[in-house]
């Protein structure tokens, strides 16, 4: 493949400009996190006030990680053909309108297209601030400035519940999505009035076949793992969604690599083993780290009986540790490399995970929380670390490409997690389901204490066990993750930073 022609870096920026684009990037984010989150609290409600059956109201939360795992690969393409902060803004600005018509939706149907359209601002939005980021921050610096906006991103998921939950229990569920209307707009404001273009330079043609391939490869994978999770593997509309999206994959793939002059996607970026090193850690770490934030809530709810609230709040500790650890990460990556950071974070989240598989009915809250202020930590020194050695052994004009690649996988990797431990725990329950326990004896539906009655003792103990099981595939993939950073850059080897891992090919 010829080298592709690119503009030439641009000029130094004064420092001070490094940090309005952190800030500017950080509210679009933010927003982008809170939203898959948020809405799973109030997911009983809006179906109820919407009068929709289960089945029909899982769209609201499919068709937004469809949205953002289709728009995704064409991001980095439009932000090299049209510039990065003009993308970025559309991206912001659809994702704040598409929250206000999800807020003012009438029906179901009018919410789910609502919601497509915020999955495709989304899609736009992370990766872009991402490439931004990078581009702004000179190398010694990227790690602290990937750390900080980690923040926004590890936050997020911990504010969600806390803020769903509050809304819903006071009967506001469509504020979930009117919040984003001030914050989109201060963002708007402020990426107008601070961010600075940056282009290619080269008006390259779009990728058609390259994008209807990734479309429809992404799309049925991510349609066939949310259906997994309901339905399970053996389902012949699964397996279908999944014979489609390989195969589409894997023309994707052969289309970028033997056809393609001007891919979509830059597939070539895997010959750095740097760069496939930390993405495959990445897509191994998702399963290890999504452990906790979907089985703990199950737990908590189904087993303890908390409300949504509640729940939130014994799971804070686990947001409150990695914000701080995060951008602390950061600063210690500019320093001793990613290997030192994902050793002992992958360590930490390994000995925690076993820990988890051995909840019990009555295990104290308190050390709950302290367990997952200790998987905070670990999250703090892993996720971001691994994406920013990722995007440090790529040339500048290859980010935004790379950025979305990067997204692209670890999306859909997250969203074949989630299907595997919803199948592993709904595979012990057997035919008990997995939605909530029978009724307990006088009212109520808790296992904490333990009812004497026969059928719920008998759901109580059998989902503690699927918990336990799906907690050891996430314990295994923990250990996997571990022995993967063995080979990560960083002390005690010598560690200069980006300019030692510029060997990425074109």
């Amino acid at each position: 493949m010829s080298e592709r022609p690119t503009a030439p870096d641009a000029p130094d920026e004064p420092p001070s400009y490094r940090w309005k684009v952190l800030v500017s990037v950080v509210f679009g984010v933010f927003m982008i996190v809170l939203d898959a989150t948020v809405v799973n609290i109030a997911f009983r409600t809006l179906q109820a006030d919407l009068g929709a059956d289960v089945s029909s109201s899982q769209w609201v939360i499919s068709v937004y990680v469809l949205a953002l795992g289709i728009g995704t690969p064409a991001s980095g393409w439009l932000g090299d053909r049209f510039g990065l902060k003009r993308v970025f803004l559309f991206g912001l600005a659809l994702f704040t309108g598409a929250s206000i018509l999800c807020g003012l939706a009438p029906s179901l149907e009018t919410l789910v297209l609502a919601r497509a359209l915020q999955g495709l601002g989304g899609s736009l939005g992370a990766p872009l601030a991402i490439a931004m980021l990078f581009a702004a921050f000179p190398p010694k610096q990227q790690g602290l400035a990937l750390g900080i906006f980690g923040v926004a991103v590890v936050s997020a998921p911990a504010i969600g519940p806390l803020v769903g939950g509050f809304l819903v229990d006071h009967g506001h569920w469509r504020w979930i999505f009117f919040i984003n209307g001030p914050i989109g707009a201060v963002g708007l404001l402020v990426g107008l009035r601070w961010l600075k273009e940056r282009r290619s330079g080269v008006r390259e043609p779009l990728d058609w076949r390259g994008l209807i391939a990734s479309t429809v490869g992404f799309g049925a994978v991510l349609y066939g793992a949310s259906m997994a999770a309901k339905r399970g593997w053996g389902d012949p509309e699964v397996l279908a969604a999944f014979a489609i999206g390989v195969t589409a994959l894997a023309t994707f793939a052969w289309l970028e690599l033997k056809v393609v002059e001007r891919p979509l996607l830059n597939l070539r970026l895997f010959k750095s083993g740097t760069f496939t090193n930390a993405v495959l850690i990445g897509w191994v770490s998702v399963l290890a780290l999504f452990g906790a934030e979907f089985l703990m809530p199950l737990y908590l709810q189904v087993l303890r009986g908390r409300a949504a609230f509640d729940a939130g709040l014994i799971l804070l500790p686990l947001g409150l540790a990695a914000t701080v650890a995060t951008p602390l990460a950061g600063r210690l990556y500019d320093r001793v490399g990613p290997r030192p950071l994902c050793l002992v974070g992958f360590a930490i989240l390994c000995v925690n995970t076993w820990q988890f598989a051995k909840l019990r009915l009555d295990t104290p809250t308190t050390e709950i929380s302290l367990l997952l202020a200790l998987r905070g930590v670990a999250l703090g020194l892993t996720v971001q670390t691994t994406l920013a050695t990722a995007l440090a052994s790529v040339r500048k004009p290859q980010l935004p490409r790379a950025s979305a690649l990067v997204n692209a996988t670890r999306r859909t990797v997250q969203s074949i997690s989630v299907a595997i431990l919803a199948t592993i725990l709904a595979a012990t329950l057997g035919g008990l389901g997995h939605g909530a326990p029978p009724e307990a004896p006088g009212g109520g539906a808790l296992c904490e204490p333990l009812p004497a009655a026969a059928d719920l003792a008998h759901f109580c103990t059998s989902y503690l066990h699927g918990l336990e099981n799906a907690y050891f595939v996430t314990f295994v993939a923990a250990c996997v993750a571990f022995l993967l950073a063995l080979f990560l850059p960083g002390w005690p080897r010598r560690w200069s930073g980006r300019e030692g891992l510029q060997a990425a090919p074109e």
